[in-house]
């Protein structure tokens, strides 16, 4: 009878705790949207994506100028000139493909640099609006599949970064 009483009374306190715990929920990719530095952040990576992709479109313009040139000229060629050509379009296109390489790990290593500060200042927005108001969790809106009588923190947290 003891343990009966003893396991009825934890599953209470369990139970009691459990609803006395504060749940909210935020949509950090609108809160993000919703941060100007962000949008320059976008900015900023557009314009430094533009740069590769006018180094690229050049040196494909380079490359197919000198592709067309070796096929119309190829018939009157000397065997040593086409080693040339042949090499010349060849290192053309391995620096295409290095270039390729390198703008996906520049652009990454940017996004990181630009986003990351971005990110840290949302972070400790959530965490203050959290502690101010008693959450004891606050989950992305973007994991959740439902919810239930939990609250929507973001106009909280757009009020502490000084948003609308």
């Amino acid at each position: 009878m003891k343990k009966i009483f003893l396991l009825m009374t934890a599953g209470l306190f369990l139970a009691m705790s459990v609803q006395a715990q504060k749940l909210g929920y935020i949509n950090t990719a609108d809160l993000m949207e919703a941060m100007p530095e962000y949008t320059k952040a976008i900015d900023d990576l557009k314009a430094y994506q533009k740069t590769f992709q006018d180094q690229g479109q050049a040196m494909i313009k380079e490359y197919q100028t000198k592709v067309e040139a070796y096929q119309k000229d190829e018939a009157t060629m000397t065997d040593v000139i086409k080693e040339i050509k042949q090499k010349e379009i060849g290192d053309l296109q391995n620096r295409l493909q290095d270039l390729n390489d390198s703008m996906g790990e520049k652009m990454d290593a940017k996004q990181k640099e630009l986003m990351q500060p971005i990110m840290d200042k949302a972070r400790k927005a959530i965490e203050a609006v959290g502690k101010e108001n008693g959450y004891q969790y606050i989950y992305d809106a973007a994991g959740l599949l439902y919810a239930q009588d939990s609250d929507n923190v973001l106009p909280l947290v757009k009020a502490k970064l000084g948003l609308k």
